[in-house]
């Protein structure tokens, strides 16, 4: 009789031992968040442009909006998943074209993972999944885990494990609205994994410039495979 195990309750040990999962930390692996860089500027944008303070890039004064909101929005805990998915998220996957075609998105969606002999089953559900299960979505309440973006690099890697697609890299990001890693899966003969840098709004400028960027990228690789 198979044993089934809550995604929120499954470990890197458990990932590990498992389902044969590995981490590397070989840069090459993972180059699609080295190299992004922040979009550039469309037709519309420039129109727009000369209407903000100083001609600052519109998306960037998004942003900017975007990351005064979080400010103000943790000043009144506990801050729950569904504020910060409409204060943050939403806002970085509609810059990023993510609400547009060819690409749509789903919400709670439920995942289901097994072990080869079917011993074991991780269920859950991955609170925002882009484009064919290739980009794994993840957010973190601030009642969990002290905004720990780590405590939840095991639920999203099982749902990654999830994607039947074994040719094809997938990727996720795990966001507290305040804190951003992104990850890269490649399942082959042996699941490896590796992490991006940890993008924090509190450091010095906008992080979130970044992680716009990274979702581009992420959204040219998507559109080179369709």
């Amino acid at each position: 009789m198979s044993q089934t195990i809550r995604a929120s309750d499954i470990s890197l040990h458990d990932l590990k031992n498992k389902f044969g999962l590995q981490r590397t930390f070989d840069e090459p692996f993972f180059p699609e968040w080295q190299l992004a860089q922040f979009p550039e500027l469309n037709d519309f944008d420039f129109e727009v442009q000369v209407f903000l303070p100083k001609k600052l890039e519109p998306r960037k004064h998004f942003l900017n909006q975007t990351k005064e909101a979080y400010f103000n929005l943790i000043e009144y805990p506990p801050l729950l998943e569904n504020t910060v998915k409409m204060a943050v998220l939403a806002p970085l996957l509609n810059l990023a074209g993510f609400y547009l075609y060819p690409f749509h998105t789903k919400s709670e969606y439920s995942v289901k993972i097994e072990t080869v002999d079917g011993e074991i089953v991780v269920e859950g559900k991955i609170d925002v999944l882009v484009l064919k299960e290739q980009l794994w979505i993840m957010v973190i309440e601030s009642k969990q885990a002290a905004f720990s973006i780590e405590s939840g690099l095991a639920q999203i890697l099982a749902y990654m494990l999830a994607n039947n697609n074994q040719e094809k890299p997938c990727f996720g990001m795990i966001t507290t609205g305040g804190s951003f890693v992104f990850i890269k899966l490649v399942k082959g003969e042996i699941p490896q994994y590796a992490l991006s840098r940890v993008f924090e709004l509190n450091n010095p400028g906008n992080d979130l410039y970044t992680v716009l960027g990274i979702l581009k990228r992420l959204e040219q690789v998507a559109l080179n495979e369709l």
